[in-house]
């Protein structure tokens, strides 16, 4: 196979026309193009009045090694490169120690889905409920203000990314397609195929849940167990080893090899963990408020005459702006055509978050607007690796007081917030979070700097996407679970650097900031449990 990269087609093309463009670009006929694969379609919407679709294709020719050798000096042209993925090892056909997997959220799912496929058997211990209950449970605290702790948008199985976009990009270096591997085992489990080929694939919350349970069900079948309502209260260590873990029922499970897949929510866990003394250290990370817009609204600013057009969507953005105070304020998790959510794990503390359906067909567009926050902001000046929770309580607890003490949260006009003045009563945009948004005053919800970072950055968004400083449009507060606030420190070996046998993984651990990037950490960190038990002698 060929790959030709940067292929340019009209918007409103005929299916065919990809053909045609590749073999001109090639300088052969069509009819030599035996097969054709889209692997990445993107959009150039630089030009409002003319966008382009560029497109990666592999194709399958006659004579292609003359073709390659025509083009060898083409960095747009050349062969396939192979995306498989290759398991590292097998598990022993004589007894070995069952790894233990902490969480079954995105990188807690991956690294048992991969344990599983090897053959290793892993034991799953998720603190919250199988997804379906969880989800009863989470529109009970949307609906009826009723918050469970273990069982919420933070804790259960899929974990935080099940009540978000279900966005499946990310930034990282990824030199062995590990990233193609957790696209297709979600194509395997029910999510559409252009998810292996759009630039910015996303699925939604409702797609996530079905998937979820079937990938659940192919690590069963594979020799996995998976216990839900299974907290982990306590770490086994002896001689700078793990040895197992007891559950908060008094259960005690002896394991040499523990994967902690916690998720950046899991608070009373690195608690203890830290009391055990695993080495963990403070992280910088960002809290805001959630922003919400008419998506018509950011549809024709991004896409001009095409707002509206299917093949492109509801259109999202992403902004970074240097306020003079030397913070950065960023966009953060933007939810096209979706709505805000609740999204605390703890009592009497409020924090926001965005979730869209696959659709995305919501009235509303929804993000975070953060700022960057760092140990010297933390009580104590960041000396503890827990300083950074004690920051984010502090917030979330001041919330739930402006918000009215009942789970809704505080919210202000953008134009009275900018003016510095209370919010009392909505524009033309309606705020979706549930259940419900209490106005107020907006600047005390965060420190001073981060409000007059938030107040300079806004008119300077309004530049780039016009409207953006809609004097109707929502704020909510707060977000504060951007990324985990420390980070549970591992060696070249993915162990922790003081505890044998204990590897980190995944948002929680500071390794991972999204579905994607959790699942492919989660590979990685299944694949050196395997290669530890293949090695250790055991088997």
């Amino acid at each position: 196979m060929i790959r030709i990269n940067e292929l340019r087609l009209p918007l409103e093309h005929p299916p065919e026309a990809l053909t045609a463009a590749a073999a001109k670009r090639l300088d052969i006929a069509e009819a030599a193009i035996r097969r054709l694969s889209v692997f990445k379609r993107s959009h150039d919407a630089r030009k409002k009045n003319a966008l382009m679709f560029i497109y990666s294709v592999d194709v399958d020719v006659e004579n292609e090694a003359r073709v390659l050798r025509q083009f060898a000096d083409d960095p747009k042209i050349g062969p396939t490169p192979d995306v498989s993925y290759h398991f590292v090892a097998r598990a022993p056909a004589t007894s070995f120690p069952r790894p233990v997997v902490v969480g079954f959220g995105p990188a807690g799912i991956f690294a048992a889905l991969v344990l599983a496929q090897m053959g290793f058997r892993p034991i799953v211990l998720e603190r919250g409920k199988a997804v379906r209950e969880r989800t009863k449970d989470t529109w009970k605290l949307w609906r009826n203000n009723q918050l469970d702790p273990e069982s919420n948008v933070q804790f259960g199985e899929g974990g935080a990314g099940t009540f978000s976009d279900g966005k499946l990009y990310s930034q990282i270096r990824d030199p062995r397609h590990l990233g193609r591997k957790v696209l297709t085992e979600f194509v395997k489990a029910g999510a559409p195929e252009e998810i292996l080929y759009v630039a910015r694939p996303h699925i939604g919350t409702f797609r996530l849940v079905g998937m979820v349970e079937r990938m659940r069900r192919e690590i069963e079948s594979l020799g996995g167990e998976i216990r839900f309502q299974s907290r982990v209260a306590e770490l086994r260590i002896a001689d700078g080893r793990v040895r197992g873990v007891v559950l908060a029922n008094g259960e005690e499970i002896v394991a040499e090899h523990v994967v902690l897949a916690l998720g950046h929510s899991a608070r009373d866990t690195f608690e203890m963990l830290h009391e055990r003394g695993v080495f963990m250290e403070v992280k910088p990370f960002a809290v805001g408020f959630r922003i919400e817009h008419p998506q018509s609204l950011i549809d024709r600013a991004r896409l001009g005459p095409n707002a509206g057009n299917p093949l492109l969507g509801a259109a999202d953005y992403k902004l970074v702006y240097h306020a003079s105070n030397g913070r950065s304020v960023y966009s953060f998790c933007m939810c096209p055509g979706g709505q805000v959510v609740a999204a605390t794990s703890e009592p009497n503390c409020v924090v926001t978050n965005g979730m869209s359906q696959y659709s995305r067909a919501e009235r509303n567009a929804n993000a975070g607007i953060v700022v960057n926050v760092s140990p010297e902001d933390f009580p104590g000046g960041g000396n503890s690796p827990l300083a950074g929770i004690a920051f984010q309580r502090q917030l979330e607890a001041h919330a739930f007081e402006l918000g009215g003490r009942t789970y809704e949260a505080p919210g202000q006009l953008v134009g009275d917030f900018l003016a510095g003045r209370p919010s009392t009563r909505l524009g033309s945009v309606t705020p979706s979070y549930q259940p419900g948004v209490h106005l107020t005053d907006l600047s005390s919800a965060l420190p001073d700097f981060a409000i007059a970072a938030i107040r300079e950055a806004i008119p300077a968004f309004d530049r780039q996407i016009r409207g953006f400083a809609l004097a109707d449009a929502v704020l909510t507060g707060v977000e504060t679970r951007t990324s985990s606030p420390l980070r549970i420190t591992r060696g070249d070996d993915l162990q922790s650097l003081n505890v044998k046998g204990l590897y980190p993984a995944g948002e929680g651990a500071g390794y991972a900031g999204g579905i994607l990037s959790a699942g492919i950490d989660g590979i990685r960190i299944a694949e050196a449990v395997a290669l530890q038990i293949k090695g250790t002698g055991v088997a």
